[in-house]
């Protein structure tokens, strides 16, 4: 079903790929044979041969930083009924967190992920919570059957990039 990536992405929003600061990108727990990039990068994510798995246990703890600050309205990932993610817990701007602290900090949401989800319905965000963001962090805390392995085929980040007020210009107004 090829046409389901287009239709994902919410009337009004983008895929935020673009603004993906790929330099600071980073996956805890990742198979190095199944790693990030397979699920989160243009091309890669598409190739239904191709997926992010962890590697020690069920846990994957995410981070990916932008280039300028987004709003962020809902999240796609996809994944295998039986081994896809279900308890996925999202950090607003929390750098440089481990498994060790990330049970420390209060999510900014929590998304329990359904079948439908896994197949591509996207998961509308606590949006106040996501409007002045720089780095996103996502805990995959387990996946739908328990096991030990959890394999993601793809993540799509919706949303808008926060318009900047032109200060330059407002002066100039005020000059005249």
């Amino acid at each position: 079903m090829s046409g389901e990536s287009a239709s994902a992405i919410p009337k009004g929003q983008v895929d935020l790929l673009d603004f993906v600061d790929w330099s600071g990108v980073e996956c805890l727990n990742q198979r190095g044979s199944h790693s990030l990039p397979n699920a989160l990068k243009q091309g890669y994510r598409e190739d239904e041969g191709l997926h992010l798995e962890s590697d020690a246990d069920e846990q994957l703890l995410i981070y990916i930083p932008f280039t300028q600050v987004i709003k962020l309205h809902s999240i796609v990932i996809n994944g295998p009924e039986e081994e896809g993610p279900r308890t996925v817990k999202l950090f607003a701007n929390r750098e440089h967190m481990g498994f060790s602290n990330v049970n420390d900090f209060p999510p900014s949401d929590i998304a329990v992920f359904s079948e439908d989800n896994l197949k591509g319905k996207p998961v509308i965000v606590k949006y106040v919570k996501f409007q002045n963001v720089r780095s996103l962090t996502i805990f995959i805390e387990d996946n739908q059957s328990g096991s030990e392995i959890t394999k993601v085929q793809k993540i799509v980040l919706c949303g808008t990039t926060v318009e900047t007020t032109d200060m330059k210009g407002l002066k100039k107004i005020e000059d005249h």
